[in-house]
């Protein structure tokens, strides 16, 4: 029987890669997409014509139902939310009803209609906050520093809640950073990989960051997504914490991006205070002991290999777009 998996966020960065590994999983795969003026399918524009497409929103319910109803899924994987941080603080009501609410609307849909269904949450290393310890565990306090983190906080726990109450499979993987060359441009990584391109390639001289002290422990999407598959094939629903082990900051990330595009980070980067967070969350590392035990994952990237990967992309794409210009002015 071919098995069945909704994904909502599947144009994000993690729907896109868990949509291309449950693809060479052999599943059928349905993505929930929002009605916009604007659709941006560029992350799955080479799978589309593999996935089938529903529209839905978290924060409609009704169209939660009648998503789940259509899909019928064996597997649900709720990815889509608020995801920038930032905007977390100029955006803290939508933020709350994306990436809180609409996990209990999520939930909610599937008790009513798939109850049998499998479900996996995406929570974060941002709740862990201001942390308690270092490293951080499955049992580490939360002391969410954002109104996202916050946000992520109650998703959490109304998945543990919903399992606890509604004998359902739910999980919810903890995950710490983790990047690749399709993430956001407003993220640091891939705002320091595009601005070490872009200089390189002589189309800008500097970059504008913040801290440049915050420490993270930054993985890789790809190797990401499979984990959050391997936790739906377990027995019994659990959360893990899905981390590389290892923490790097902002500095080391621009001395590696910059170092590949050989060029000297010093002469290009400027610290400017509005990129600064009112509430800095200074160390995250995770302790992926728990999942490495139970479920046999370990990440296969590097931080470095990452970084790497990263510019070359983005050299890649800034050439490209360097030659449409090219071609347009002609």
């Amino acid at each position: 029987m071919q098995k069945r998996a909704l994904i909502t966020g599947i144009t994000g960065q993690d729907g896109s890669y868990l949509a291309e590994f449950l693809l060479e999983k052999g599943y059928d795969v349905f993505g929930m997409v929002r009605r916009s003026s604007t659709e941006n399918f560029e992350r799955i524009a080479h799978i589309r014509d593999q996935v089938h497409l529903i529209q839905a929103d978290l924060l409609d319910q009704m169209s939660l139902i009648a998503a789940i109803g259509e899909s019928d899924p064996h597997e649900i994987y709720n990815l889509a939310a608020q995801s920038f941080v930032p905007t977390s603080w100029t955006k803290p009501v939508l933020t709350a009803e994306f990436t809180a609410l609409g996990v209990t609307r999520m939930l909610e849909a599937m008790r009513m209609v798939k109850k049998d269904a499998k479900f996996y949450q995406a929570s974060s290393s941002e709740m862990f906050g201001k942390v308690m310890e270092t490293p951080q565990t499955e049992a580490t306090p939360f002391h969410p520093r954002s109104p996202y983190g916050v946000a992520k906080v109650y998703g959490h726990f109304i998945t543990v809640n919903y399992r606890e109450s509604y004998d359902l499979f739910a999980c919810s993987g903890i995950l710490f950073n983790h990047e690749s060359p399709r993430r956001g441009l407003e993220f640091v990584t891939r705002k320091v990989t595009d601005g070490a391109a872009r200089i390189k390639l002589g189309l800008a001289s500097e970059i504008a960051l913040g801290n440049l002290d915050a420490k993270r422990d930054w993985g890789y999407a790809g190797d990401y997504v499979e984990m959050m598959w391997m936790m739906l094939q377990q027995d019994e629903p659990d959360d893990y914490v899905i981390a590389s082990g290892q923490t790097h900051s902002v500095q080391e990330l621009v001395e590696v991006a910059f170092g590949h595009a050989g060029l000297d980070w010093k002469d290009h980067i400027r610290v400017d205070p509005r990129f600064v967070r009112p509430a800095e969350v200074d160390l995250l590392i995770g302790d992926p002991t728990k999942a490495r035990e139970k479920l046999g994952w370990q990440p296969r990237v590097t931080f470095e290999e990452l970084i790497q990967m990263m510019v070359d992309s983005d050299l890649e794409l800034v050439r490209e777009e360097m030659e449409a210009n090219r071609r347009a002015a002609r």
